[in-house]
């Protein structure tokens, strides 16, 4: 290496994974990125999204400054300009139609950036909008309701405890693309192969043979949107044999009564035929979980993105607890996070439990939850007429015009808002619609700690990555900008000293948690500044923290900063009840809102299955949509292909390569054919994400293959009635040859 040559560790951005990377910089160039393999998280693990990270941050096509749009035209302006556009734009909005006229949606993005998970509810509270939307209403939300209900709190997510299981039963999840997916897991490959190597056994639930069905032991298909009778299947297969096994959380665990008298209908018998997978291998399965003495079900994007997604979420825990697996080693475990955890904060045990339905969707009337509406709802919210109405919208790194339902009708609605404002690194599909577009820092020029991931590790830890390079002078940090569109918001001004609003709010914050000790705790922050300060306010406040000074030998932002490639804070361990938030202190096994929807189950018992359905599919190489313009990523064999079963091609007439039109209704698209056995008959997948032909972006390498996008056929009125969560899969589609 030369004199400028240095290597600096950096947390990969692209996945849940979040694995250690070492970057080889000479002066402000990217040479080289490789696995950290000291790191105490990812061990060495690299996937192929990683060398991306330097085509992101040199992509011509990345927004380096803020663009106003004037005469329907983007123009380049400076950051000055483009923050007194967003006060002359939003102010007289909020005056005149108040602060419900204001929407925010944040995109998956978010949760690898600190700055903007951290000061984005600064903003909300600035704003004062009940309308509030973001990703988590496509893919997570039935999971984060079925949890709360359950343990207390949102993100209090039991994961398997891989290293120390003897059985892992997947359903609907694909860890061996995703590494993970509300379970952060760097190499699942390696993790699955030591398991088997020590005789654990691995079987997957699928409708299609996965990356993770082919290193699993077995797998069987199953009818997309059918899950919950599987669940359920298993659920009456352990009282009916009398396998629940509650050990030591008998005496944390109410409700145990009411599941078995819910579930007495449901048996294997019943339920083989509506899910496709035979009464004996349900009844075998529901043993083998029953009788291995380390065993986990872990289910994911499959059973969160259909109309049963909050049952099967909340059913997967139930079988973990019945089963004794729940809070056990090998088993499905609670991590435990050393900063911002709810569930490590406040009076362990027992809390407030989760509240939603504080206010409902102006619409259609859906309940909050988690503080925010199903971003299905934006739309209507904004197209439909009366008081109320949505005028001006926010959104931060999101791309709901390609990742949510009827991308089409919310194009259409994001036109006639009076003012739009983007943060993102590109012109997309999305921010085209924007009037000021604020662009984000690459990765490579930003701090971070993982903020939301720690909270579903597979095993403890705490790293810390500053800035690898310089950001320009110019260009502030995005918590800088957060906060300033805050303080417009108030009536501030866009010319407020940032710091000085940063320490004032930060003051009262302490003033209400800390009380006296306000003022040393904030001389104790001194000199970090904005989100670095709150992530150390959060350590040291944290479970393993010094509690400024109290426990010497507790954790501090600096000593993590000490340890490039991370702080090993050990294996997971028991920790119920400490990590409960509910109101009795329990496990609440049947909250009263899952029993009354199995009203819906035993209605929908008789119903045929549809000839053919779609479902989405996740791929290593394009997690999400904005990774589509990465020449490293985007190389390769074409991969939004519409994947059929040899015997539905036939019967259907498609051909290898050949295009299928495919319909759902009026809505229809034309996707090019892939043949594959992996696909159980009756079964059309389209990977998530695609669709890059839409005019005014600015995404050269995706418009070259822009794909086709799954979510055009879907309607964004149907939802899991529970959570709002949007319905992606398991819908009937009709498909035929394009002649």
């Amino acid at each position: 290496m030369t004199e400028q040559a240095r290597i600096a560790q950096r947390i990969c951005p692209f996945c849940e994974a979040c694995c250690g990377l070492e970057i080889e910089l000479e002066g402000n160039k990217i040479m080289r990125i490789r696995a950290d393999k000291a790191d105490v998280f990812s061990a060495g693990f690299l996937c192929p999204k990683a060398i991306g990270l330097k085509e992101l941050h040199e992509d011509p096509d990345r927004l380096r400054s803020p663009l106003i749009k004037r005469d329907g035209k983007f123009v380049a302006a400076t950051w000055d300009e483009a923050y007194a556009e967003i006060e002359r734009r939003l102010l007289p909005i909020i005056a005149q139609h108040g602060a419900d006229a204001v929407a925010t949606v944040l995109g998956n993005p978010v949760s690898h950036k600190m700055g903007l998970l951290l000061y984005f509810p600064k903003l909300a509270k600035a704003l004062g909008s009940r309308n509030i939307y973001s990703a988590s209403t496509l893919d997570q939300i039935p999971k984060m309701l079925s949890v709360g209900l359950m343990f207390g709190s949102w993100l209090t997510v039991p994961v398997p405890d891989i290293e120390r299981s003897q059985f892992l039963l997947i359903i609907g999840a694909n860890p061996m693309v995703s590494n993970g997916s509300m379970w952060t897991v760097p190499d699942f490959r390696g993790k699955a192969k030591a398991m088997r190597e020590r005789g654990g056994k691995i079987v997957v639930i699928d409708p299609r043979k996965t990356e993770t069905a082919e290193v699993a032991d077995a797998h069987h298909f199953i009818r997309p949107g059918a899950d919950v009778f599987f669940l359920l299947g298993l659920v009456h297969t352990l009282f009916d044999e009398k396998l629940v096994r509650l050990g030591r959380l008998a005496e944390h665990t109410v409700g145990v009564e009411q599941i078995a008298a819910a579930v007495q209908e449901f048996t294997p018998e019943r339920m083989a035929q509506r899910c496709g997978i035979a009464a004996n291998q349900i009844r075998e399965l529901a043993r083998s979980l029953a009788t291995t003495e380390r065993a986990a079900v872990y289910g994911r994007i499959g059973t969160c993105t259909q109309e049963y997604g909050s049952l099967c979420s909340w059913l997967i825990d139930v079988i973990n607890v019945l089963t004794g697996h729940l809070d056990q080693e090998g088993g499905a475990m609670f991590p435990k996070a050393a900063a911002f955890a709810a569930n490590t904060r406040s009076h362990s045990g027992s809390g407030r439990g989760v509240i939603s339905g504080r206010h409902h969707s102006r619409v259609s009337g859906l309940p909050e939850i988690s503080g925010e509406f199903p971003i299905t709802c934006l739309a209507e919210e904004i197209d439909t007429p009366g008081a109320g109405q949505v005028k001006a919208l926010i959104t931060i790194a999101g791309n709901p015009v390609l990742s949510a339902p009827n991308g089409a009708r919310l194009a259409s609605a994001l036109d006639q808002l009076d003012f739009m404002l983007s943060m993102d690194i590109y012109l997309n599909e999305t921010s085209r619609h924007a009037d000021v577009i604020l662009p984000g820092l690459s990765p490579l020029e930003e701090a971070h700690y993982d903020v939301t991931f720690t909270q579903f590790s597979y095993r403890n830890h705490a790293r810390y990555s500053p800035p690898a390079l310089a950001r320009e002078r110019s260009q502030p940090e995005e918590w800088q900008s957060i906060l300033r569109i805050a303080a417009i918001a108030r009536g501030l001004g866009s010319q407020i000293d940032i710091d000085a609003y940063d320490d004032a709010l930060l003051e009262q914050d302490l003033q209400r948690s800390a009380g006296a000790a306000s003022a040393q705790i904030m001389a104790a922050l001194q000199p970090l500044r904005g989100a670095e300060r709150q992530v150390e306010l959060a350590l040291r406040s944290g479970p393993y923290g010094d509690q400024f000074t109290q426990k010497p030998d507790g954790l501090t932002l600096a000593k993590i900063k000490a340890a490039p490639s991370g702080l090993d804070l050990g294996a997971l361990q028991p920790r119920i009840p400490e990590a409960l938030r509910t109101t009795s202190g329990k496990i609440e096994l049947a909250p009263q809102m899952l029993l009354d929807d199995l009203a819906r189950v035993r209605a929908d018992l008789d119903t045929a299955a549809p000839d053919m359905v779609i479902v989405g599919r996740r791929q290593l190489r394009s997690n999400n949509s904005w990774m589509h313009n990465l020449p490293a990523l985007a190389k390769g064999h074409y991969r939004c292909s519409a994947l059929l079963h040899p015997d539905d091609a036939q019967r259907l007439g498609l051909i290898e390569g050949g295009m299928a039109q495919i319909r759902n209704g009026d809505r229809m698209i034309t996707a090019q054919v892939e043949i594959s056995s992996e696909m159980m008959p009756g079964v059309v997948s389209l990977p998530h994400g695609w669709g890059h032909d839409l005019p005014g972006t600015q995404l050269s390498v995706a418009a070259q293959r822009p794909g086709v996008n799954l979510n055009a056929l879907l309607d964004e009125n149907l939802r899991d009635p529970l959570s709002g969560n949007a319905v992606l899969s398991g819908i009937a589609v009709q498909v035929s040859a394009l002649v």
